[in-house]
C-alpha cells in the first residue's frame, strides 16, 4: 500500500512537472509569436496606390489593390450612429464591456458549435478582428489563441473609439472593398450620410460572409440576416417600433458606383510620373467641371461629324502661365479604350509652321519680309512632289504675316530651306516634341508641312510656350504651390509677333473666309490637316489658356474631307467660350500675349513691306526696333505676282535629277517623260533642251529619247495657236548617265 502511494505521488509530481513544462512552453511560444502592435491606428500604407482628386477635391480614381484602406478613411464621429449600433450588435454586443476577448461569447460559441456538429459561430470580438486585420494569419486554433492575447494588448494601448474607428474603415467586403465608405459606394453608389436604415443594416450584416451574401450574386440571401439583426436591435431598444416596421418595407437599391469625373487617361499619366512610394490622396491640377464640359463638347462634335467618318477625338486644356493641365479628354471609342489619343503621335499637318517662321524671325526676318507663294516641285526618290495650297491657289509674293496667317505651303517650304531642317528639328525638340526622334535627312523639307509625327500633348506644350512669351515649361498634373521652372527657347519679341499674326483675322482672309477662328477673347489660333485627311488639328493660345483639339481615327482610316478649320476649330472656339464665361479676363487689343516694349508699330507699303511712298497702299506692322525698315519702297520691283510664267512649271524631271540608261534596253528604244504643270488652258507646248527646240506638241507631256550628259530643259507654254502670247518656265537642269 505504501509503495502504491509512493508511486502515485511520483506520477502526480511527474504529471505536475509535465503540465508546468507544457504551460511554460505554451507561455514561451505565445510570447515568442505575439507580434508587435503599431504605434497608431491611423491610416498608413506607403505601398498603396494614391487616390487622385481634381483641384477641388473631387475623386478621379479609386484603387482597391492596397491591403489597407487609406483613401476613404472616415473619422468615427462622421459615421452615422445607427450604423455604429448595427455593427456592434451584429459583430460584438459586449464590445463596450469586455477587455478585448468576450469569454462568455466564446464559451457560448463552443457549445453552439458542438450542438450543431460544425462551426457556425466564431465569437471573435471587434478587437480580435482588428488584430486579424493588422496581423493576418491562417485561420487555426493557435491563431485564435494568439489573437486573444494581442487583443488584450490592443485594448490596453488604444481606447474603444480608436479601435472601432479602425474596424469601420478596414472591415472587408466583396470585390476588395475595405471599410464602410467603400462598401456604401460599391453596393449603393451613395455616401454614408445618405443611407437609410435598411442599407445600414445590410452593411453591418455583409461582413459575416461578403462573398456568400453578395446581393449581386444572391439577390435574396441577405434579407434573412437583415431581418434578424433588425429584430435584435428592436429588442434592445436601439431602433423604435416605427423604424423597425419602416425598414422592412424599404427596398435595397443596389447600384453600380461611378466616378463623378471621368479622366482615366489623365489619371494613368499622373501615376506614371509619381514616385513609387507615394501614397494617400493627391490633389491634381484637373478641373473636374471643365473636364466634363469638354468631354460633352467633343461628344457632340463627333455626333455632328458622323458623315465625315470621324470616330475619335481628343482635347487638352492647359493653364498657360503655370502649365497646369485643366482638362484631358480622349474619346478613343470602345475598340481603342486603352489608347490615349492625347499622347499618340500623329502627323501634325500645318501646326508646326509657326515654329519654322520663329527661326526665320530670330535670324532677322520680319513679319513684313516677302516670301514667294508659287509652284514648287521637289524630287522624291525617283519621282517628284508638287507643293500646293489647300485651295489650289497661288498668291505670288506675300508678307510673312499673310503667308503664316493663311497657312500657305510653298512659303513654308521656302522658309525651312532658309533656316535649315536640322535647325528646325532641334528647335521643335527644344519645345518638347520628342516624338520627332529621326534625323533631319529623314524628314527633309516636308517637316514644314507635317510629315513627322507628334502628339497633341507635345503640340499643346509648344503652343503654351508661345503664350508664355517664349518660356518653355513642362506640363504638370500635380497641384503645386509654385509653377515649375521654365527655360527660354524663343525670344519674347518673336513669340509676341507669332501670336499677333495667328490672332489677326484680317491677315487670314485669303484662305480662311469664315469667322470660326475669331474667338471672343483675342487668341492665337492655328489649324492643321494631314495628307489624306487622316488628322485634323486646332491649337489656340493666349496669356491665360492654351487649348488643343484633334479629330481622326485611331485605326488610321481617313476622314471624309474633315479639316482643322471645319472640325476641331469649332470645338476649340466652344472651349474658349466656356473658359472665359465666368472669368474676368479683359481682351488685350494689341495681341493675345503681353507685347514687349522692344516691339514698335510702323506704317509700311502693303505690297513691298518697305517704308511707304505717297503712292503706296498703306498698312502697319510690328517690328523689333533693330529691324524697322529703312529702305523706301522702290515701286514694288521685288514683288513677284502670280503670272502664267510663275504658275507653269516643269514637274518632270525634277531639278538636279540623275537619270541612268537601262543596259538591258537598246538606247534607241528608251524614253523618258517630260511633264509640265499649268492650271491655265494650254494650246501648245514647245520643249527646249540645251537651247534647241525638241518638239512642239499639244499635250503637257512628251517622251524624250535620253542622251547621256548634262542638260538644261525649259518649256514655252502657248495660250493660243497664233503664238503671239506665251510664257516660259524656269530651266531645269539634270544629268543622264
Amino acid at each position: 500500500m505504501t509503495g502504491m502511494l509512493e508511486r502515485f505521488v511520483r506520477l502526480t509530481a511527474l504529471a505536475g512537472v509535465v503540465v508546468m513544462g507544457g504551460i511554460a512552453l505554451l507561455l514561451h511560444q505565445t510570447h515568442a509569436q505575439r507580434l508587435p502592435l503599431p504605434d497608431t491606428l491611423l491610416p498608413s500604407d506607403p505601398a498603396g496606390t494614391p487616390q487622385l482628386r481634381d483641384r477641388s477635391g473631387v475623386v478621379l480614381s479609386v484603387s482597391y489593390q492596397s491591403p489597407m484602406n487609406v483613401q476613404d478613411w472616415v473619422s468615427l464621429h462622421e459615421v452615422p450612429r445607427r450604423l455604429i449600433q448595427a455593427v456592434i450588435t451584429a459583430e460584438d454586443q459586449r464590445f463596450l464591456q469586455h477587455g478585448g476577448v468576450d469569454w462568455w461569447a466564446r464559451v457560448h460559441a463552443v457549445f453552439q458549435n458542438l450542438r450543431m456538429g460544425r462551426a457556425v459561430r466564431g465569437a471573435s470580438t471587434i478587437t480580435e478582428q482588428v488584430v486579424r486585420l493588422l496581423h493576418p494569419r491562417p485561420r487555426t486554433l493557435w491563431s485564435r489563441w494568439l489573437e486573444g492575447f494581442e487583443a488584450l494588448d490592443l485594448e490596453r494601448r488604444f481606447d474603444k473609439g480608436r479601435i472601432l474607428e479602425f474596424y469601420l474603415n478596414q472591415v472587408p467586403y466583396a470585390s476588395r472593398r475595405l471599410g464602410v465608405v467603400q462598401a456604401a459606394r460599391y453596393y449603393f453608389a451613395r455616401d454614408l450620410e445618405t443611407l437609410n436604415l435598411r442599407e445600414m443594416l445590410a452593411l453591418a450584416t455583409l461582413p459575416r460572409s461578403p462573398s456568400r451574401l453578395d446581393p449581386r450574386r444572391n439577390p435574396n440571401l441577405l434579407d434573412g440576416p437583415i431581418e434578424r439583426l433588425a429584430l435584435r436591435m428592436h429588442e434592445r431598444r436601439l431602433i423604435s417600433d416605427t423604424e423597425y416596421e419602416s425598414q422592412a418595407e424599404s427596398p435595397l437599391g443596389f447600384h453600380d458606383a461611378h466616378l463623378d469625373v471621368s479622366a482615366p487617361h489623365f489619371v494613368r499619366w499622373v501615376r506614371e510620373r509619381l514616385a513609387a512610394d507615394l501614397a494617400g490622396k493627391l490633389r491634381t491640377t484637373l478641373d473636374g467641371g471643365l473636364q466634363t464640359k469638354v468631354e460633352l463638347l467633343l461628344e457632340d462634335a463627333l455626333r455632328a461629324k458622323r458623315a465625315g467618318l470621324v470616330a475619335n477625338a481628343a482635347a487638352l486644356v492647359v493653364d498657360t502661365p503655370s502649365g497646369e493641365i485643366l482638362a484631358w479628354v480622349s474619346l478613343s471609342g470602345p475598340e481603342h479604350t486603352a489608347i490615349d489619343a492625347v499622347r499618340v503621335p500623329r502627323q501634325p499637318g500645318s501646326t508646326l509652321k509657326p515654329f519654322i517662321y520663329a527661326l526665320a524671325l530670330e535670324s532677322g526676318w520680319t513679319a513684313a519680309t516677302l516670301v514667294l507663294d508659287a509652284p514648287l516641285v521637289d524630287a522624291i526618290g525617283t519621282g517628284s512632289h508638287s507643293y500646293r495650297n489647300y485651295s489650289g491657289t497661288f498668291y505670288g509674293s506675300l508678307r510673312v504675316r499673310e503667308a503664316l496667317a493663311n497657312s500657305l505651303n510653298t512659303p513654308a517650304v521656302r522658309t525651312i530651306r532658309q533656316v535649315g531642317t536640322a535647325s528646325t528639328l532641334a528647335k521643335l525638340r527644344e519645345l518638347g516634341m520628342q516624338s520627332l526622334d529621326r534625323g533631319a535627312d529623314f524628314y527633309g523639307e516636308g517637316l514644314a508641312l507635317g510629315n513627322g509625327e507628334v502628339s497633341l500633348f507635345e503640340l499643346v506644350e509648344a503652343y503654351a510656350t508661345l503664350g508664355r512669351g517664349g518660356v518653355h515649361r513642362e506640363l504638370t498634373g500635380e497641384l503645386a504651390p509654385a509653377a515649375l521652372p521654365g527655360r527660354r527657347v524663343l525670344s519674347a519679341e518673336v513669340s509676341a509677333l507669332l501670336t499677333d499674326i495667328l490672332s489677326d483675322s484680317s491677315a487670314r482672309q485669303l484662305e480662311f473666309h469664315s469667322g470660326v477662328l475669331d474667338l471672343p477673347v483675342r487668341t492665337a489660333v492655328k489649324t492643321g490637316t494631314s495628307s489624306g485627311y487622316h488628322d485634323a488639328w486646332s491649337l489656340g493660345t493666349n496669356s491665360s489658356y492654351t487649348v488643343g483639339v484633334w479629330f481622326g481615327n485611331l485605326d488610321r482610316q481617313p476622314m471624309r474631307e474633315v479639316t482643322g478649320a471645319s472640325g476641331p476649330a469649332r470645338v476649340l472656339r466652344a472651349i474658349y467660350a466656356e473658359l472665359h464665361r465666368d472669368r474676368a479676363l479683359s481682351p488685350v487689343p494689341q495681341g493675345p500675349v503681353q507685347r514687349p516694349s522692344t516691339l514698335v508699330r510702323r506704317d509700311i507699303c502693303a505690297l513691298s513691306g518697305e517704308r511707304p511712298r505717297a503712292s503706296c497702299p498703306l498698312s502697319s506692322e510690328l517690328f523689333r526696333r533693330q529691324n524697322v525698315p529703312k529702305r523706301m519702297c522702290s515701286g514694288h520691283a521685288e514683288m513677284v505676282p502670280v503670272t502664267r510664267a510663275t504658275v507653269a512649271v516643269i514637274s518632270r524631271p525634277v531639278p538636279g535629277a540623275h537619270l541612268a540608261l537601262d543596259p538591258r534596253i537598246p538606247d534607241a528604244l528608251e524614253r523618258f517623260e517630260f511633264r509640265i504643270e499649268s492650271p491655265v488652258p494650254v494650246s501648245r507646248v514647245e520643249w527646249w533642251l540645251d537651247d534647241r527646240l525638241l518638239a512642239s506638241v499639244r499635250e503637257l507631256t512628251w517622251l524624250w529619247q535620253p542622251a547621256r550628259g548634262a542638260h538644261a530643259l525649259r518649256a514655252r507654254v502657248f495660250e493660243d495657236e497664233s503664238g503671239s502670247a506665251f510664257v516660259e518656265t524656269e530651266p531645269v537642269r539634270f544629268h543622264v548617265h
